[in-house]
């Protein structure tokens, strides 16, 4: 793969079943360079294998599919070129699309009530005179901001106290009834500025500066179950819990389901509505413990009881939306060894892996008996599948312009010893050839995420480029027990930078092609920290890039999106703990060339930490260079805009061809 194809990257969303097991839609979008944007529409896969797949939007970004309990109507968002995604409805054999809303900042999720007749739906409120909502009244011209918590920002979102998620129900309407018309002149006058709009008026629910997300409705539809911060000193920790609010407004009440402080991701009801489901990390006594914490799912009875784990939280870590699967059964993601698999759990704590094996599942429905799946492979970035007695049945070739276009080469997995004997899991990416091929040890954020077994489109344009591209996930990684992630817990640069080392020397002793005396090294991101730290330790790199980097515990304190817990925490929080393990304290032992690579809008690793470190770098006489992005955060190279993610691989080639030449990628 190159640069220049990644507009064949069509990313799958989670599916919508339709109730009647016929067929499934989901979301296609892809990243586009005359958009300069992700553009995408929804897309019909039916089960039989006879009929083939049909795109049914044609908006310029539509996501989120969902249909009704009653399968008449499907939902879905929409968004234009220049706006916020909007909640939209249509008939679910077709049609014209009807929009529901028209809120300020768009919304950003949204569930359907039981009876199919109202959808409750989370949208940002912006305080009045912020965004937009004064005419004339700019970013730059709004009134300051007068800052007291400890949670104010977060990246990707900017300031949130002054645009809280709030809750909304929303009726919605007979779609095959006459038409509705605005009124104008003197019917206008008579009927006031609230009959100038066409959509249905929509019912907050919830209040105050707190976000409320994770919205979904009761089996009886008399209430709406949540997510968020209320508790007593919600500030000085990062907790959650559990609240439900009537469907009609009203004072909302708490669920305790458990004693200790816990971070609350997903909430529904079981079909049966006897049972309420919930993922969610335990934080520890100070509600701040969240290193290698395994996210595990719960049960508690919605008459009220004690809530049982119904989760190996040791060994299994649960992601994703949770999908209710037939009474008292409930589907959720686990991430397992560079995969993800689906399992289905019932109430009595009974659990059944349904999907396994070298792929990632990222979201699952239920329709009828059959269980629809969307899954990446080493070959696809995203495709549905059904999951049958043989297994997983796939039903669209999403990918298939990739693979005819773009050559894919397959992940090889490996295990290496470390020295102290621990087995490190990875994979090796290989050019075509008999080589030598200089090597790429690459290195993942968190530290607490994975490397999979997937289509992963950096390894492919480095081993297309001429690269043999290194992936392992060492002791802090995630997916192989909380154990292993907690490893590094106040003892950062140890044994992960062990672990990648060992991996290294394992992978260039079983792959003979690799060029063993040609090998750079990078990594993004919690990655960044550890090329940062490991080359200002080891000299036997030929060149380094260090991306948005973690690369001074100290200033992350208060310029971090988390800086207010996530360093002392993972290295403590004394300044000779915080010395002990920052690549700022070890950089004037650097003699590796270093680009340096950071986005201007990064408050989750924020900007003076690359300019701080590339300005050391250059003090000392380091071959180095920064190369900023503006307008674009933390997450640039998985969602930034589509001409700066390929101006991105441009630039990491170039500084490859520079400092570790392949045959696919020379010196100029």
């Amino acid at each position: 793969m190159k640069a220049e194809q990644l507009p064949l990257l069509n990313s799958v969303s989670s599916p919508a079943a339709h109730p009647d097991g016929t067929r499934a839609v989901v979301s296609v979008t892809r990243p586009d360079f005359d958009a300069d944007a992700y553009v995408g529409q929804l897309w019909s896969v039916p089960f039989d294998p006879a009929m083939l797949p049909r795109r049914i939007t044609r908006g310029f970004r539509d996501t989120a599919p969902a249909f009704s309990p009653d399968g008449r109507v499907l939902a879905f968002l929409r968004a234009t070129a220049d706006g916020k995604p909007q909640l939209h409805v249509v008939e679910a054999d077709g049609g014209e699309p009807q929009a529901l809303t028209e809120q300020k900042l768009g919304v950003s999720e949204f569930s359907w009530a039981p009876d199919s007749s109202r959808i409750v739906f989370s949208s940002r409120v912006p305080e009045e005179g912020r965004y937009g909502t004064v005419d004339g009244v700019g970013a730059g011209n709004e009134d300051p901001r007068l800052i007291t918590d400890r949670q104010y920002r977060l990246n990707g979102l900017g300031y949130t106290a002054d645009k809280p998620a709030q809750l909304f129900v929303v009726d919605v309407p007979e779609l095959g009834a006459e038409p509705a018309v605005v009124p104008v002149g003197r019917a206008a006058k008579e009927r006031g500025a609230d009959a100038l709009s066409l959509l249905p008026a929509p019912v907050q629910l919830t209040f105050g500066k707190a976000d409320h997300t994770s919205p979904s409705f009761s089996r009886d539809g008399g209430c709406v179950y949540f997510v968020a911060s209320l508790h007593e000193g919600h500030d000085a920790d990062i907790a959650s819990g559990i609240y439900r609010v009537p469907a009609a407004g009203g004072e909302f009440t708490a669920v305790r389901p458990h004693a200790a402080p816990q971070s609350v991701h997903e909430v529904c009801e079981s079909g049966s509505g006897e049972w309420l489901f919930f993922t969610a990390q335990d934080l520890g006594d100070d509600g701040l413990d969240f290193v290698a914490r395994n996210t595990a799912l719960y049960a508690i009875p919605v008459r009220g009881g004690e809530a049982s784990m119904l989760s190996d939280v040791e060994n299994q870590d649960l992601s994703g939306r949770l999908e209710p699967f037939g009474m008292d059964g409930m589907l959720a993601l686990n991430a397992s060894r560079g995969s993800v698999q689906l399992i289905k759990w019932t109430a009595d704590g009974e659990s059944k892996v349904l999907l396994e094996g070298p792929r990632v599942a990222s979201g699952a429905s239920v329709g009828g008996d059959t269980v629809a799946v969307s899954v990446s492979d080493a070959s696809s970035n995203g495709e549905l599948g059904v999951l049958e007695q043989g297994g997983l049945r796939l039903l669209t070739d999403f990918s298939g312009a990739l693979r005819a276009q773009a050559n894919i080469l397959e992940p090889r997995e490996f295990t290496a010893n470390g020295k102290d004997g621990y087995p490190v899991h990875g994979w090796a990416v290989l050019p075509e050839g008999s080589g030598p091929h200089p090597v790429l040890l690459t290195i993942h954020g968190g530290p607490f995420s994975q490397y999979t077994a997937a289509f992963f489109d950096e390894a492919q344009v480095y081993a297309t480029a001429g690269y043999a591209v290194l992936m392992c996930n060492p002791r802090g990684s995630a997916g192989y027990g909380q154990a292993h992630g907690g490893a590094i817990k106040e003892k950062m640069g140890t044994v992960d930078m062990a672990d990648v080392l060992s991996f290294l020397d394992g992978a260039l002793h079983a792959f003979p092609t690799m060029d063993k005396d040609a090998i750079g090294i990078m990594g993004g991101s919690y990655g960044g920290y550890l090329t940062a730290w490991i080359i200002g330790h080891e000299h036997r790199f030929k060149a380094a890039i260090v991306e948005r980097g973690f690369l001074d515990p100290v200033s992350f304190v208060g310029s971090s999106d988390i800086g207010w817990f996530f360093g002392g925490q993972y290295t403590g929080g004394s300044p000779e703990e915080m010395a002990n393990q920052s690549p700022m304290a070890v950089v004037t032992s650097v003699r590796t060339p270093t680009l340096v690579i950071h986005s201007e809008n990064d408050l989750r690793c924020p900007v003076e930490q690359g300019q701080r470190y590339f300005t050391a770098l250059k003090a000392q006489g380091v071959d180095t260079a920064l190369l900023l992005f503006p307008g674009e955060d933390h997450e640039l190279s998985r969602s930034g805009a589509p001409h700066h993610r390929r101006q991105r691989f441009e630039q990491v080639l170039a500084w490859w061809a520079k400092h570790l030449p392949s045959a696919a990628n020379p010196e100029v």
